[in-house]
């Protein structure tokens, strides 16, 4: 190739270079100073690492005791008094606990105490006897003081950034290297037990937890300062305590290059016989296992010996036991990968599980220059093959890249437990990739007029204009979309048309598909096909309906209107009406893919998915229950305004999840309704019966409402329910029936 003809071949290449080659440092730029949603995808990828293969769960020396709804229920309300408490404490350490560590601040005295009540007492003019028998008897802090004394206790305190005490911890805390930085989380104040409990404890942990920007935990901090001074967490000092060491080591890098990092960073934690490596901020990967209930013992079961010395000794001998608050209303609640509503003490313990089985996630110091060098090799090398193999053979190169970054990043995560964020590279390649594909396409030509002549002819004008902006929708396959969907079904069809010939069936189906198919077009369904006699239809495609959930209760709701006139104008005129016609429709709700299916010889527009088979079930269930309209509990949420009334619980064919299925009675003028509005309630307060297997209040609450059942078309539903209800008196259906009636037919 001749000087020139090179100069050309780069001029015209270096056109299509130039605007990824920018991209390209861009996105380099944004790693290099980062940018928060992008970080915040690659936490949110690493969630997805957990909940795909979470931390195996191991029987490690650690326990959580749980004051649960149960506890509270047969125990009392809490706060209990103290001496409750010292008894709990009393039996963990006589069943051999290394440590109990407490995720409760006990920050104030014991309002129950004999000498407060005293107090309450004389102020009320109580009896001197009552005073000095009160006064005479032992305050309870004190005996739960004397207690914590003599146990392995750790007690927990709040860190704060208002004015407050200064912590004096239990354990001495040693470090090695420069002192940490500002990376670690800093507090000026702090809430502290009170003194008496918090001199007589052998260690004292700070149980707040911090969480990233959208508020999940995926860190546990195990040190924090306070004014300065290094203090370990609860979590932390448990451990310490649990193995009767005296002091922490925090090994923070020095800067000379032999622990990694900046000089202040804090590289790791050793705790006796323990060390736990760290982020620069002193803080613990979380790597949690999936929930196991077998970790948790609810404190009733211990308070009440509902537990044979040799069961407790089994749970909690040379176990750290953490105690937290379940119950509802005392739970403090966190957001982990795993679980959206966790309990807070749960991340104690799973930290503790981490640091004694040594089951760590890393993020090495080596992470961020492999992902950078990562983007810049492999942005570079499509940037410039791109223009040379083209969108189709390059968008082969780049998915191999990304399939390879991502499958690089999972076996580091699933084999060695290493943090290493595939986000900047993928995205980087994505956006290279759709820069200089767009400046490839700007240059060429495409040809409109072929599609149109090839496809006007059989599909509406707007799926043509649609496949003419993106001739990609030829393909098989589709689009996902959250969509309605409508199962529509003549009742007793088979029977109806015994009296008419196959012309007049015809005709009748035209005579009552019209009217149907106007309505649902006027509220801006598309009719996906006709299944003899039924109906199917859907909102939300191919164009976007914001209104599809009303657009599809109204719709359906004026078809039953609509069926009524015909019902009155049709018999005796000029189209056959084989008398009282009489419909089903089902109604559901969720996410379905669309598009053009079918074979490579034919294609068709049309939806598949569980929302679209769930339709058709509950469509079905519209001749079971003697309803007209039926809908599923996800589009029911999308009615607030509409009169819709549960009806059961159901299990139906070929589906395992249960679904709670509703009747649809009307729009926001019915639901205004006082009458309707006091049926709904006793509709609600019956199925409650029925579900708490309270067999006669549901026969009392059917024979109450048999008059407004009838005028709400629901006289066959509670006929059912009382065979129901007569069956299950004879046949219980047991404690841990879960209400769901399984249906054997479509």
């Amino acid at each position: 190739m001749s000087g020139a003809r090179l100069l050309r071949f780069w001029r015209k290449r270096g056109q299509l270079v130039l605007p990824g080659l920018v991209t390209l440092a861009a996105m380099l730029l944004l790693q290099i100073i980062g940018f928060a949603p992008l970080d915040r995808a690659g936490l949110l990828l690493f969630d997805t690492y957990q909940r795909i293969t979470p931390r195996a769960y191991e029987d490690a020396p650690v326990r959580i005791v749980d004051i649960d709804d149960e506890t509270v229920r047969r125990l009392g309300q809490w706060p209990w008094p103290r001496t409750d408490i010292a008894d709990l404490t009393r039996r963990l350490t006589a069943a051999g606990a290394s440590a109990i560590a407490f995720d409760i601040v006990f920050s104030e005295s014991d309002r129950t105490s004999p000498a407060r009540l005293a107090d309450r007492a004389r102020r009320d003019n109580g009896g001197r006897d009552v005073l000095a028998a009160l006064r005479n008897l032992p305050d309870h802090d004190s005996v739960f003081a004397e207690t914590i004394g003599a146990s392995p206790v750790v007690l927990g305190y709040f860190l704060t950034n208002e004015r407050g005490p200064q912590v004096a911890p239990k354990a001495g805390v040693a470090v090695s290297g420069s002192p940490p930085r500002a990376g670690v989380p800093a507090f000026t104040g702090a809430i502290e037990p009170i003194t008496p409990l918090r001199d007589a404890a052998s260690g004292l942990g700070f149980v707040s937890l911090i969480g990233d920007s959208d508020g999940i935990i995926r860190k546990a901090p195990l040190i924090a300062l306070q004014n300065g001074q290094l203090l370990p967490s609860l979590s932390l000092d448990a451990l310490r305590t649990a193995q009767g060491a005296g002091s922490l080591i925090v090994k923070a890098s020095d800067g000379s290059g032999e622990m990694g990092g900046t000089a202040g960073d804090v590289v790791s934690l050793k705790v006796g016989d323990f060390e736990v490596p760290t982020t620069h901020a002193g803080q613990l990967y979380m790597y949690y296992t999936a929930p196991r209930p077998d970790r948790v013992v609810a404190a009733w079961k211990i308070l009440e010996n509902a537990l044979p010395r040799a069961e407790m000794e089994r749970l909690f001998a040379g176990r750290i036991v953490l105690i937290g608050t379940g119950a509802a209303g005392l739970r403090d609640l966190v957001a982990t990968p795993i679980q959206d509503r966790e309990l807070g003490v749960m991340v104690h313990a799973q930290a503790v599980e981490q640091m004694v089985l040594g089951k760590f996630l890393f993020r090495p110091d080596w992470g961020p220059g492999l992902e950078r060098s990562l983007l810049l090799a492999l942005g570079l090398l499509l940037v410039v093959a791109l223009p040379v193999l083209g969108a189709a053979r390059g968008a082969v190169l780049g998915g191999a890249m990304v399939g390879g970054i991502i499958a690089s990043s999972w076996f580091a995560f699933s084999g060695y437990r290493f943090l290493l964020d595939p986000t900047y590279p993928v995205l980087g390649l994505a956006a290279v990739y759709g820069i200089e594909t767009i400046a490839i396409y700007y240059r060429e030509e495409r040809q409109r007029a072929y599609i149109h002549k090839a496809f006007d002819r059989y599909l509406s004008p707007e799926l043509v204009r649609r496949i003419v902006d993106d001739p990609g929708q030829l393909q098989l396959g589709g689009e996902e979309r959250e969509m309605t969907v409508l199962f529509c079904d003549i009742r007793s069809f088979s029977s109806l048309s015994e009296r008419l010939t196959p012309q007049e069936i015809i005709r009748f189906l035209i005579a009552f598909l019209t009217p149907m198919c106007d309505i649902l077009l006027g509220r801006k369904a598309t009719i996906d096909k006709f299944i003899g006699d039924a109906i199917l239809a859907f909102w939300n495609a191919p164009l976007d309906d914001p209104d599809q959930h009303a657009n599809a209760a109204r719709g359906a709701l004026a078809m039953v209107d609509r069926l009524k006139a015909l019902n009155v104008e049709m018999p005796g005129g000029a189209e056959p009406w084989p008398g009282q016609v009489a419909i089903g429709i089902g109604l559901n709700s969720g996410p379905c893919c669309v598009g053009n299916m079918g074979s490579a010889q034919r294609l068709s527009y049309s939806l598949i998915g569980d929302t679209v088979n769930l339709a058709s079930r509950i469509e079905g269930l519209t001749k079971y229950y003697g309803v007209q309209i039926a809908i599923g509990s996800a589009l029911q949420t999308k009615l607030p305004g509409f009169a819709a009334l549960p009806l059961d619980r159901v299990r139906v064919v070929g589906r395992d999840a249960p679904e709670t299925v509703y009747v649809l009675l009307g729009d926001e003028t019915l639901a205004a309704d006082s009458t309707y509005r006091a049926f709904a309630d006793r509709q609600d307060a019956m199925l409650a019966a029925y579900w708490r297997q309270e067999w006669g209040a549901v026969k009392a609450s059917i024979a109450e409402d048999e008059e407004a059942a009838a005028g709400f078309g629901l006289t066959k539903y509670r006929a059912l329910m009382l065979e129901r209800v007569a069956h299950f008196e004879a046949h219980s259906p047991g404690s841990n029936w879960d209400g769901v009636f399984q249906a054997v037919e479509k």
